[in-house]
């Protein structure tokens, strides 16, 4: 089993309320070989939502207490995010899920970049929040942009197996 971004998996469940659909995702899902998590929303965040960045470093530093995850009018939504993260990973556990696909520049599930905390569309390099916590987990985390890579190895999995 493979978890997936919700908004990935056509939900409409990101800050401005939309989805960011990959049809072939979306097909996983319906074929019952992934399920989708959106920590934000299981963080008990609203949809939608004021847009929120991680303040002074990335997640790994938000779950050392060196950084914050503050919204565009400067609430404080770090332990939303941190709690989000926990219940999503709960949730990826219970079925079994090693590999996870998540939607890049996002303060929960970026991968290798995220905003860079001014509210001004820059990027900086370095993972969200819930990515940072399921790579402490050993969950293997792959960016909304190498998804392919997670469908090609499942076919050879399933070529392997063929009589």
């Amino acid at each position: 089993m493979i978890g997936i971004s919700a908004c990935l998996g056509g939900i409409c469940c990101r800050y401005d309320g939309q989805a960011k659909e990959i049809v072939a995702l979306k097909k996983l899902v319906e074929d019952q070989k992934a399920i989708l998590v959106c920590p934000e929303v299981l963080g008990g965040l609203p949809i939608p939502r004021e847009p929120a960045e991680i303040i002074g470093g990335d997640g790994f530093d938000v779950w050392n207490g060196q950084a914050k995850v503050l919204t565009n009018t400067g609430a404080d939504v770090t332990d939303l995010f941190k709690h989000g993260a926990i219940m999503a990973y709960q949730k990826l556990i219970e079925k079994e899920v090693t590999t996870i696909i998540l939607k890049e520049n996002s303060p929960s599930c970026g991968g290798k970049s995220i905003y860079d905390g001014t509210f001004s569309g820059n990027h900086r390099s370095g993972p969200g929040v819930a990515t940072s916590y399921f790579i402490s987990k050993g969950l293997e985390v792959i960016s909304e942009n190498n998804w392919q890579t997670v469908l090609d190895r499942e076919e050879r999995k399933c070529q392997k197996t063929k009589y």
